[in-house]
């Protein structure tokens, strides 16, 4: 999908500056949650704009990392997933 397809597509199920749910799933090691959160943080100007709530499977393998995110535009959105895409251990991002 190109970015404008996905820019129209985020028009049309979001508000916009507004709060946006991003779930990353990945591998309970070299504190992955850490790691999604701090990578969100990166494009946003301060901490106070994301939220996040981190639970593990039952067997302790995986860890889910939902967060809340207070985000100006839908390109914002979009830069924000490609920098949790390059956290090592993702195994899925939505």
């Amino acid at each position: 999908m190109d970015h404008q397809a996905s820019i129209d597509l985020l028009e049309s199920t979001h508000s916009f500056p507004g709060v946006v749910p991003i779930k990353a799933i990945g591998s309970n090691e070299n504190d992955f949650a850490s790691r999604v959160i701090a990578a969100a943080a990166e494009e946003l100007a301060s901490p106070g704009e994301i939220e996040s709530q981190v639970r593990a499977t039952p067997g302790g393998r995986h860890v889910s990392v939902t967060l809340h995110v207070s985000v100006q535009t839908p390109q914002q959105v979009l830069a924000i997933y490609a920098r949790i895409r390059e956290v090592e251990g993702l195994t899925l991002l939505f």
